[in-house]
């Protein structure tokens, strides 16, 4: 029996989110004023980091926040790998 624990992959995700033209598309107001909330090492935690980002400016409906999956742009040929089998 081993004593060695697996780290999990990190499979990196940005949290972003910033005021919108429109409701209708996905155009910011101003690039310069976008709010970076931070990058996270799996889904589950920048996920807590979106919604409470969200949750912060619910009074504000033009303002609108995602999550990006850095490791599907970091890595698409893996993502491609694995959509072909």
């Amino acid at each position: 029996m081993s004593d060695k624990t697996t780290t999990p992959k990190q499979l990196l995700h940005l949290v972003f989110g910033g005021e919108l033209t429109s409701l209708d598309g996905v155009e910011f107001r101003d690039l310069e004023d976008l709010d970076i909330v931070g990058i996270y090492p799996n889904y589950g935690e920048a996920y807590a980091a979106w919604k409470a980002a969200a949750q912060r400016t619910v009074d504000n409906a033009m303002m609108r926040y995602f999550v990006v999956h850095m490791h599907r742009l970091l890595e698409p040929d893996e993502q491609h790998a694995k959509a072909s089998s």
